[in-house]
């Protein structure tokens, strides 16, 4: 029977199929999903913040969208994908917080500025984005099959996407 294996905030796993991957309580955080469809490997990444250099000391990798999808294609290139091949969906980056008069200040922006390093990184790797559901306002769940590369989006009160 597939195993459905839980990546946790600032983590990342991979799988073989015909397991399957998830991650809870996307908000500003943006889950990553990698597929290589020929070996139906996967891997999900769910970064907090976009940028590693700007923390001293870090040692967590897979808390940062430019040190996280690095990694995360080394683990899968491990276990058999192809580094050229990898295809990637991504969810999350929600704005979860509305502060008035606050303008648009960086640090209110996580989200967003999640995404921009999220498609960042992957582009910098050659990596082509498939699909998302980024931004608005509600957090997100997914899960991700690695027998059909299916990403499912659930979010409370929304009906369940597939992309």
């Amino acid at each position: 029977m597939p195993e459905m294996i839980k990546v946790g905030m600032a983590d990342l796993k991979v799988c073989p199929p015909p397991n399957a991957i998830t991650t809870l309580g996307l908000g500003s955080c943006v889950g990553i999903a990698l597929y290589d469809p020929i070996t139906k490997i996967a891997g999900l990444a769910h970064i907090m913040l976009p940028d590693s250099t700007q923390i001293r000391n870090n040692t967590n990798n897979a808390k940062f969208a430019d040190t996280g999808i690095k990694e995360l294609v080394d683990q899968m290139a491990r276990i058999g994908a192809s580094r050229f091949r990898l295809v990637a969906k991504i969810a999350g980056g929600a704005q979860m917080f509305a502060f008035q008069s606050s303008g648009n200040s960086d640090t209110l922006r996580v989200g967003e500025r999640n995404v921009q390093a999220t498609k960042k990184a992957l582009n910098d790797l050659g990596i082509r984005i498939l699909a998302e559901d980024t931004g608005l306002n509600y957090g997100r769940t997914v899960e991700f099959y690695s027998e059909t590369g299916e990403f499912i989006i659930k979010s409370v009160g929304k009906p369940i996407k597939k992309i």
